[in-house]
């Protein structure tokens, strides 16, 4: 490729954010306007309830670089992802949100070092987040560290969400993965390549609010580690094992005593501790593995892990062209 022989695909995925839309457009064409004959948008609507998607198709009418993935239904984030990762046509793709803590201009460094260094990932990594609240800089920091900690094959750098550019190959990598529990910046860190971070201050939202809440977020790290550690599995052998020796060595205990001091009767408060204890054990255990069991459910039905309503904008248009070429 020349210098200018490229395209960036911006995936953005919108669920209810008709107040962001406008504000993103205009964003983007100042702060991105050295890659203006270079950029298209993509907006993967995922069911949105408010005018999200009516915003977006006025955009459409205006901006020929915009494109809309609208999905059937609301199917989440991950989700709507993977349909803008899947349909995205750039040499490059950038994932990122609408709310612009994932600043625009920051793409510019990211193709700097995509074309000029030869990094085929590389992602943001937030050094400031003063705009997130207290608790969750605390939970995200502990949810990045345990990760890491337990799982032994993929390493997600820490401060890095989805803001990231991606060479062709990689985003071709990733889309071959038929899993439909997404969690997506860990399939980005497992699909490998050359990558490399940049720091950057996360800023508030320009519009609108977030629609994460931490009941949302609480679910998303468990998705996470499941997909990507057997440990919550592999840890029962080793308290089993621990609770089994500390049993025999009681056990141990109570025929010494007996035969030293004579029968002695079993206080209720201590069986009642060992049971409580025991069967609390045996109930977290059971929800362990009811959680991998739950996503082999999902993952063996192998149903799509989206379904679209209709594309519309640029690759509606591309595709009828191809049709039209294909048939004559």
């Amino acid at each position: 490729m020349n210098e200018k022989d490229f395209t960036i695909s911006l995936v953005v995925p919108v669920y209810n954010e008709e107040e962001s839309i406008d504000t993103f457009i205009a964003t983007i064409d100042k702060e991105l306007e050295p890659l203006k004959d270079q950029l298209e948008i993509v907006f993967v609507n995922d069911g949105s309830r408010d005018r999200t998607r009516d915003v977006v198709e006025q955009v459409i009418e205006k901006d020929p670089r915009v494109s809309l993935i609208n999905l059937a239904r609301n199917f989440g984030k991950e989700a709507a992802m993977t349909a803008g990762l899947a349909h995205a046509r750039g040499d490059a793709i950038v994932p990122m949100d609408v709310d612009l803590q994932d600043p625009p201009a920051l793409v510019l460094e990211f193709v700097k070092k995509w074309r000029e260094e030869g990094y085929d990932t590389v992602y943001g990594v937030r050094t400031d987040r003063n705009a997130d609240t207290p608790l969750k800089r605390l939970t995200a920091g502990g949810f990045y560290r345990f990760f890491n900690a337990v799982s032994t094959t993929t390493k997600i750098p820490e401060n890095a969400g989805d803001f990231r550019l991606m060479d062709r190959r990689v985003v071709d990598a990733i889309n071959q993965l038929p899993e439909r529990n997404r969690f997506m910046k860990g399939l980005f860190a497992w699909a490998g390549f050359r990558a490399v971070g940049v720091t950057y201050a996360r800023p508030e939202r320009a519009a609108g609010t977030t629609k994460f809440n931490y009941w949302k977020l609480w679910n998303f790290a468990l998705d996470g580690l499941f997909s990507f550690s057997s440990w919550p599995l592999r840890v029962w052998s080793y308290v089993g094992g621990c609770v089994a020796a500390i049993s025999f060595l009681y056990m141990i205990f109570i025929i010494l005593k007996v035969l030293t001091t004579g029968v002695d009767i079993p206080g209720y408060a201590s069986m009642m501790c060992v049971i409580l204890f025991l069967g609390g054990m045996q109930l977290l255990s059971i929800g362990i593995m009811g959680e991998y069991i739950g996503r082999m459910f999902l993952e063996v039905k192998q149903r799509p892990v989206f379904l679209i309503e209709g594309v519309y904008g640029q690759y509606a248009r591309q595709d009828k062209a191809a049709s039209e070429e294909k048939k004559a």
